[in-house]
């Protein structure tokens, strides 16, 4: 029976002739269990700690009741389980496993941060502790894959993609961007890519102004990579793959200057329309052929008015065909300085379409585009936390090598293996995380948890 303190509610059917009844009445508990596994990676990367590093906290030490370590971790594990908004922490102040990811006693600990306090910490974040923070975080990036790779790397592949933050308030630099149609920011976000591999691991992320152009910022963003990257791995070569956006005569001259290969995209004009006219023919003739999309590559040597010197132009002409409609031109262009094959060369140059799916990440499954406060800087805070909470998934995936969540994306990977009921138990030595005995994805879990530094 219901008493005056437990409130349960009765549903409308029965099991096996019985009523059935929920009731809120199970202390110590949280959804978030799994997010032990994101504490256990940090643990070992230490990535909260080098975010709070670069902090200078200027209250006074007797009145500080969050310390700049806690309110990293709560906002970093409070985005790594879905709680994008600082709103959020009013009804997680409580909860026994975000009490214990952030360092406190889950069950006689004191509440975590307040929203005005968390909103108050974000504010009060400068420029210097920004920087610092950013080259905390890239430096970590890089040193824990020199770490994994044993500083054999031959090759390092950068990657620079912009992206859309629609912003729907009075947010200092939100301007109207007419490519996009909205007002915005324009973030900039950094991948590494190494040797031959797949995995594209973000390393940077730089909030823009909503009008900046595409190629602001990024001189200065490759140039510390470049060097933090050689740093690390002197013997490998580097490369640099950018969209349309950055096809700019400075920035071909800065990648030159850096001695570094590059494949960037261009957008046509009536100048390399001319030149891809024969070539766009004979693809035109073996797509009217077989009846199927076809395409023909080419290279020239070429230079805009604004250029200085020719450089190499990988040129891809296209036929696309779809049933019912009638052939379409697409031609492509491709600056590069890399002496391989045309189409060796284009077929690198789309292998960086992977990074729109870490934007994507990013934006519905971490939440990046929150940047709702009124200062700039403190939305630029908001993206760095967002990027350490990402670094986090990126090695959980990482070491869920060989499961069913080896190519899983965030939201999956919070839906699998963060978002689990959980009964905290403390006794005098130890705290015991009751998690369920049978859930769809335990298996994973467990090979998780022993790929985190779990011992059995």
């Amino acid at each position: 029976m219901a008493t005056a303190c437990i409130a349960q509610f009765r549903f409308g059917f029965e099991s096996k002739g019985k009523p059935v009844v929920a009731a809120f009445d199970m202390p110590d508990t949280s959804s978030d269990g799994g997010v032990i596994l994101l504490r256990g990676i940090d643990a070992q990367l230490g990535v909260t700690r080098r975010l709070a590093e670069g902090l200078a906290d200027p209250r006074q030490p007797g009145k500080v009741r969050h310390q700049g370590l806690e309110l990293i971790r709560q906002r970093v594990f409070g985005l790594a389980c879905g709680y994008a908004d600082c709103n959020d922490a009013a009804r997680l102040g409580n909860d026994v496993i975000h009490k214990l990811v952030v360092g406190r006693d889950p069950i006689a600990g004191p509440a975590l941060a307040s929203q005005a306090t968390l909103s108050r910490f974000e504010n009060a974040v400068d420029w210097p502790a920004l920087r610092d923070m950013a080259h905390g975080l890239a430096d970590l990036v890089i040193a824990h894959h020199r770490r994994r790779l044993k500083g054999r790397a031959t090759r390092i592949t950068i990657d620079l993609d912009p992206t859309d933050d629609p912003t729907h308030g009075q947010q200092e630099l939100t301007f109207f961007n007419g490519h996009y149609d909205t007002w915005c920011y324009l973030p900039i976000v950094a991948t590494v890519t190494f040797n031959e591999e797949a995995a594209q691991y973000a390393v940077a992320a730089v909030l823009r102004p909503g009008n900046a152009p595409a190629t602001r910022g990024a001189q200065g963003l490759l140039r510390r990579l470049l060097t933090k990257l050689r740093a690390a791995f002197p013997d490998a070569v580097c490369r640099v793959r950018l969209d349309g956006g950055f096809a700019h005569p400075k920035l071909f001259a800065f990648l030159e200057r850096q001695q570094v290969e590059y494949v960037v995209a261009m957008a046509s004009n009536t100048r390399l329309a001319k030149r891809i006219q024969r070539l766009m023919g004979k693809a035109r003739m073996r797509s009217k052929a077989t009846g199927r999309t076809e395409h023909l590559y080419g290279d020239t040597r070429y230079a805009a008015r604004s250029w200085k010197r020719k450089r190499r132009v990988i040129m891809k002409a296209e036929v696309v065909r779809h049933p019912g409609r009638d052939p379409k031109n697409n031609p492509r262009f491709v600056v590069t300085n890399l002496p391989d094959a045309p189409e060796a060369v284009y077929t690198l140059y789309c292998q960086r379409g992977d990074v729109e799916n870490r934007l994507k990440e990013l934006h519905h499954g971490l939440e990046l585009d929150r940047t709702s406060c009124s200062r700039f800087l403190a939305n630029q805070c908001r993206v760095l936390l967002t990027l350490a909470a990402y670094i986090l998934f990126q090695e959980l995936r990482r070491r869920a090598a060989g499961t069913d969540c080896a190519a899983a994306q965030v939201t999956t990977l919070r839906e699998r293996l963060i978002k689990l009921a959980v009964w905290v138990e403390r006794s005098a030595r130890r705290i015991v995380l009751h998690l369920p005995l049978t859930f769809p994805w335990l298996p994973t879990w467990r090979h998780v948890a022993r790929a985190v530094g779990a011992t059995l």
